[in-house]
């Protein structure tokens, strides 16, 4: 569904520059700057100097060796792979600099963290460690692929209103036979912990609304989070089914021991619901009429396994509020699909249900920061071997970014002949790019000059060529179970023929 339905105001100043003008929003830019410099702990001068080169360049950055011709990187291109492959970024500084920045917030003030797993696609680098199978939706209909590549988790806080801007606040790559569920546990754990830390939890002492879409363990990530000040919101597939809360526990003459589940509540199936708490419609301009209703106290009926298989004492009870969402159309006139919420707290109101499935429409932005990462910024692009130097590149996209965003408030609109207008407010990321060339020249630069050497003698005429090992494809597992390769898969050993 698409992301634009719940329309909203968006205030320059609180994602821009917290309210301090155009000099306050270039002093924010130019401290970040200094920090993102202070971050970069090897080849600092390159790596800062390539950032801007990425920010600086005409049209979507294709190669890394295109980004050596820009004026803004001084070095060859040689510096340009020496700081990548060899360069060292403090990774968790820079995450601490990134969450003291001015972030945007919801209509009531609160933060709202969209969590999503993007991958970069390598399937054809059998050189390159620490690949996964990374699902992809193909061109036609429900084709889904598995692709090799290294699958990144990205954590970004969301703006309201109709927007292509987020802002970024993590990224960590899973490496094979990662449980999805424990590693955006962990993240989100760090994430809340500096916000925390920064004073960044205002508006009353509101929740953090944590945002996840299907194929995270919703129940389980909110059993895991319970100790924080969040709230958690996924959507589940359309074929679960919920157990309703405990009922009261009568006498039964022929023994047995009480029910610890209710009734079933089947999504696909009307029969086996019953009337709902609360009911809320609401009037869209691009979907017509947007049907809520939420049903509360539902769990799902866990087991021992996968996940659960070795957890201590009784399994919990992981009680939220299901919410069904129906609209009248699709702009593109597809088929309405309800879409199926969980939320982690339960007695939900009115007021709650327009909120939380608003939100949740909120969390497709991130798909429009997905996409400026890989097509304008040029993310997936290079082809590196190593992944640790393709999470460098993944740091300097993210610093690019937010350089992005907070310019923002400083950009003018250098629109093309066909574009329409664009107030200063509602620039896209592309567009605050354009003209991120003159705003450098304002900002701080740290970066030194380069200084004058002569170019490398190259390989010795008497070195022998070796060729790159060779690594195997893993998986990224989404419940934490143990992945067995089959047994014909093993080295060493042949399939059998059928006789």
């Amino acid at each position: 569904m698409d992301s634009t339905m719940a329309r909203g105001p968006v205030d320059g100043a609180q994602v821009g520059d917290g309210g301090t003008g155009g000099n306050g929003a270039l002093a924010v830019l130019s401290r970040f700057r200094t920090e993102f410099y202070d971050c970069l702990s090897a080849r600092s001068d390159e790596l800062f100097e390539l950032a801007d080169a990425v920010l600086c360049t005409d049209g979507p950055v294709k190669t890394l060796v295109d980004l050596a011709l820009a004026p803004e990187h001084r070095r060859g291109h040689g510096a340009l792979y020496g700081g990548l492959n060899r360069g060292r970024i403090e990774a968790e500084r820079l995450r601490w600099a990134l969450a003291a920045l001015p972030l945007p917030r919801a209509a009531d003030g609160r933060i709202v963290l969209a969590v999503d797993i993007s991958p970069w696609l390598r399937p054809d680098a059998a050189t390159s460690p620490d690949r996964s199978f990374c699902h992809t939706y193909g061109r036609g209909k429900d084709q889904h692929h598995m692709i090799p590549g290294w699958p990144y988790s990205i954590v970004a806080a969301l703006e309201t209103g109709r927007t292509s801007w987020t802002a970024l606040l993590d990224a960590v790559r899973l490496e094979p036979g990662a449980d999805v569920a424990a590693v955006t546990v962990a993240q989100i754990r760090q994430i809340v912990g500096r916000l925390l830390a920064t004073d960044q939890r205002t508006g009353g002492d509101l929740d953090i609304l944590i945002v996840l879409d299907a194929g995270y363990d919703v129940p389980r990530i909110a059993f895991l989070l319970d100790d924080l000040p969040v709230e958690v919101l996924g959507r589940m597939r359309s074929d679960r089914v919920l157990r309703r809360a405990t009922p009261p526990w009568t006498y039964n003459f022929e023994g047995g021991r009480p029910p610890k589940h209710g009734t079933e509540f089947v999504f696909g199936d009307p029969a086996t619901w019953d009337a709902p708490q609360t009911e809320t419609t609401t009037a869209t301009t691009r979907y017509g009429t947007a049907v809520a209703t939420a049903w509360d106290r539902l769990h799902p009926r866990l087991t021992r396994r996968a996940a659960w298989e070795g957890f201590a004492g009784e399994l919990p009870i992981i009680a939220g509020t299901v919410t069904r969402l129906q609209v009248d159309h699709l702009p593109a006139g597809g088929d309405p699909k309800p879409v199926w919420l969980w939320w982690s707290g339960v007695d939900a109101t009115d007021t709650d249900v327009d909120r939380l499935w608003q939100a949740f429409l909120r969390r497709f932005d991130i798909e429009h920061t997905f996409r400026m990462l890989k097509q304008t910024l040029g993310w997936t692009r290079p082809k590196l071997r190593d992944p640790q130097a393709a999470d460098r590149w993944t740091w300097i996209i993210i610093a690019a970014h937010t350089e992005l965003r907070l310019a923002r408030p400083l950009a003018a609109d250098l629109r093309r002949p066909w574009e329409r207008p664009t107030p200063p407010g509602r620039l896209t990321p592309a567009r605050v790019r354009r003209g991120f060339r003159n705003l450098r020249v304002k900002a701080t630069g740290p970066a030194r000059a380069p200084k004058p050497s002569r170019p490398s003698p190259g390989r010795p005429l008497s070195s022998r060529h070796r060729p790159a090992p060779r690594h195997q494809v893993g998986r990224v597992l989404a419940t934490g179970e143990a992945h067995k390769r089959p047994a014909h898969h093993q080295k060493g050993t042949k399939p059998r023929r059928k006789t």
